[in-house]
C-alpha cells in the first residue's frame, strides 16, 4: 500500500546481482550510497521519507557481501573474515556506475556516506558525466594515524578469527559512531545499544568491521572534479574527523563545506532533520536535468 507516508517501491537487481530499491515515482532521481556494510535500508527511516516527500525518486542499494553459501565453503577463516571480495572505493564506484546504467538514469545527484562517499569521489574522477551533483558525508581524502591504527587492529582481529561478544561489540560501535551528546542521553544510548547489539547478534555488523584497502592520498586528484559538491562533516566524528572532510571540500573547485555539531560518524541518523535540511537545500541548487535522458550503454 502506498501513500504520502509510504511511497511505492520497486526492487530489482543489476546484471551483476546488486539488489536495489526504487522509492517513489518522482521525476528526479537521487541515489544514496551507504558506508561499510552496504545496507541500503540505513537510509529508510529518515532520508528516504524526506526526499520522497519533496518529490524525488530515491534509489538505494545493498553493496555488502552476500550471505555465505556453497560458493564460499572453501574460503579460509581469514578470507571469510576479511572478505575476499570486500569492495574498496574503486570497486564500489564501479558498482554504482553499473546501477546508474542499468536503470538508465540521467545525470543525477549522488549522496555518499563514509565508504560510500569515498566511492562517489572516485566516480567523480572517472564517470562525472553521470552525476549532476554530490553530497559527501563523513569523508576524507587521505588516511591518518587513527585510521591506520584502526585498520591494523581490525586486520589483526580478522586474522585471529575471533569476534568479541555482541554486548561488547555494541558498546564499541556506540562509542565509535555517536556523539557525546547522544551518549549522555541515557534513553537514547540504551536504544542505540539495543540496535547495535541486535546487528551484532544477527551478523549484520560483521561487514562493517572488515578492514578496507589502504586509502591513498587523493586530495590532489580531486582538483579535477568539476560537478557541484557539498561536503558534510560531523563535529564529533572519530572515524572520519571533520577536518579531513574540510580538506576534501578545499581540494574540489567550488565545493562547499557544512558541519553538524553534536553528531558523530552516524550524524545523518543522529541529527536527521538537520542533515536532511542540508541535503534538500543542496539539491535545490543543482541545475535540473531532463529525466528522459538515458545514459544506459
Amino acid at each position: 500500500m502506498s501513500g504520502p507516508g509510504n511511497p511505492p517501491r520497486t526492487t530489482g537487481r543489476t546484471p551483476s546481482g546488486t539488489p536495489y530499491t526504487v522509492h517513489g515515482t518522482g521525476p528526479h532521481p537521487v541515489v544514496l550510497i551507504a558506508g561499510a556494510g552496504g545496507t541500503g535500508r540505513i537510509w529508510a527511516h529518515h532520508q528516504v521519507p524526506g526526499l520522497t516527500a519533496a518529490g524525488y525518486r530515491v534509489i538505494t542499494f545493498d553493496h555488502g557481501p552476500e550471505p555465505a553459501g556453497p560458493g564460499t565453503a572453501g574460503q579460509t577463516g581469514v578470507q571469510a573474515a576479511c572478505g575476499a571480495d570486500a569492495a574498496g572505493p574503486e570497486a564500489l564506484a564501479a558498482r554504482t556506475v553499473e546501477l546508474l546504467a542499468a536503470l538508465g538514469l540521467p545525470p543525477c545527484p549522488l549522496v555518499g556516506h563514509s565508504l560510500g562517499a569515498l566511492a562517489v569521489q572516485e566516480l567523480l574522477l572517472t564517470d562525472a558525466h553521470r552525476v549532476s551533483g554530490a553530497l559527501l558525508a563523513a569523508t576524507r581524502g587521505r588516511s591518518d594515524v587513527l585510521a591506520e591504527a584502526l585498520s591494523r587492529a581490525e586486520t589483526a582481529a580478522a586474522y585471529a578469527g575471533t569476534r568479541p561478544p555482541p554486548a561488547y561489540e555494541a558498546f564499541v560501535r556506540l562509542v565509535l559512531n555517536l556523539s557525546p551528546r547522544t551518549l549522555a542521553d541515557e534513553g537514547a544510548a540504551a536504544e542505540w545499544l539495543d540496535l547495535f547489539e541486535l546487528a551484532a547478534l544477527t551478523g549484520e555488523s560483521a561487514a562493517a568491521d572488515r578492514p578496507l584497502p589502504p586509502l591513498g592520498h587523493r586530495l590532489a586528484d580531486y582538483g579535477r572534479i568539476r560537478v557541484p559538491v557539498l561536503v558534510v562533516g560531523f563535529t564529533d566524528d572519530v572515524l572520519a574527523p571533520a577536518p579531513l572532510g574540510r580538506e576534501v571540500a578545499a581540494a574540489i573547485p567550488g565545493a562547499r563545506y557544512a558541519e553538524l555539531a553534536d553528531a558523530g560518524h552516524l550524524g545523518f541518523l543522529e541529527r536527521p532533520d538537520a542533515f536532511n535540511a542540508l541535503l534538500l537545500d543542496f539539491l535545490t541548487t543543482l541545475a535540473p536535468t531532463d529525466p528522459g535522458v538515458s545514459h544506459a550503454p
